[in-house]
């Protein structure tokens, strides 16, 4: 299991990796303003995965605790 998710990790990585470079492009040929924007939507976007995320892991831990008593 832990190698499944080593792998789905590092073709994540590429991925974000890639996009990053088209963002770049985009707020170098842009204003301060369109760049300042542009930071805003992606740390709202990647708000809510890490929320989601960390909901699941804390009802999964909840319900283990529940059946180990």
């Amino acid at each position: 299991m832990k190698k499944i998710l080593v792998i789905l990790f590092l073709f994540s990585f590429q991925i974000n990796n890639a996009q990053c470079a088209m963002c770049k492009a985009v707020v170098e040929s842009g204003d301060v303003s369109q760049a300042e924007g542009l930071n805003s939507g992606i740390l709202y976007l990647m708000v809510f995965p890490y929320l989601l995320v960390g909901a699941l892991f804390y009802f999964i831990i909840k319900n283990r605790r529940k059946k180990k008593i």
